[in-house]
């Protein structure tokens, strides 16, 4: 068991891109910064700021939705509304081509939580009409409608993560179909199931992962997985506080059914 004690730098989650339909023309699109905030529950730290920008040549209307983030038996992402747990300003406005917004989250939840609590902050473009095209001709026209969201963690000070190595095993990693680049045959892989019993997240894929055991032929195997490789695989590999998830990872050659050792490196 392998347990990490201090507080970490964490990397960005990806952005979540949504289609949706709207019966006009042109598209949209946005950026947002940062894309991963971590804030505490009192003290100057219970204000943070994120800018908004408007990339297309294009009016864009915008505005925000908060939902906490909790975790089911199968370690699927459960959202539940939480646009109470914060003071946003300005909830919403218009961007103009090129321009750019800091909207200010201030926490307005508990003080001294028990432990650590994750959100996103959605930021939802709004479908507005749009100018109509200089054409006689009648055709199908889509807008393409973009919804990002960033990830704010709210942790009680002095907090700390404390992560083990629950349990893991060989596996056949079998790559998800609907992900882009995934087109790949099933192949050796590891399952992992880590637990923090801290009242801190931990972000796991700012380290290093070595695992250490025997292939099928009984030979000794090491394998470092790093820390781009890991973002790819599990993105920020987020272990809530007081709990547990278990991640599927692809690995470059296959272990035997003996005990696999992992520890975690800078």
């Amino acid at each position: 068991m392998f347990a990490l004690l201090d507080k970490r730098r964490w990397r960005a989650l990806a952005a979540a891109l949504v289609l949706m339909w709207a019966p006009i023309t042109a598209a949209f699109a946005m950026r947002v910064s940062p894309m991963v905030v971590e804030m505490s529950s009192r003290g100057s730290d219970a204000v943070s700021r994120i800018e908004v920008q408007n990339v297309n040549p294009s009016n864009l209307a915008f505005e925000t939705r908060i939902y906490r983030m909790t975790f089911d038996d199968k370690g699927e992402i459960i959202e539940a509304p939480a646009d109470d747990m914060f003071l946003v300003f300005p909830p919403q406005g218009v961007l103009p081509p090129g321009g750019r917004q800091v909207v200010r989250l201030q926490w307005v939840g508990p003080a001294e939580p028990s432990t650590s609590e994750a959100f996103y902050v959605s930021f939802n473009q709004l479908p507005v009409a749009l100018e109509p095209t200089k054409t006689d001709t009648v055709s199908a026209q889509v807008q393409v409608v973009y919804h990002l969201k960033a990830l704010v963690v709210v942790a009680p000070p002095g907090a700390k993560p404390n992560v083990e190595a629950a349990a893991v095993r060989p596996i056949t990693f079998t790559p998800d179909p609907t992900q882009a680049g995934t087109q790949l045959p099933p192949g050796p892989g590891v399952e992992i199931t880590l637990k923090n019993t801290g009242r801190r997240h931990a972000m796991m894929s700012a380290f290093g992962w070595r695992l250490e055991g025997t292939d099928t032929a009984g030979k000794p195997l090491r394998i470092d997985i790093s820390t781009e490789e890991l973002n790819r695989a599990v993105g920020t590999g987020y272990v809530p506080a007081l709990g547990e998830r278990t991640f599927r990872i692809p690995v470059v050659a296959a272990f035997g059914p003996g005990p696999i050792k992992l520890s975690f490196t800078e």
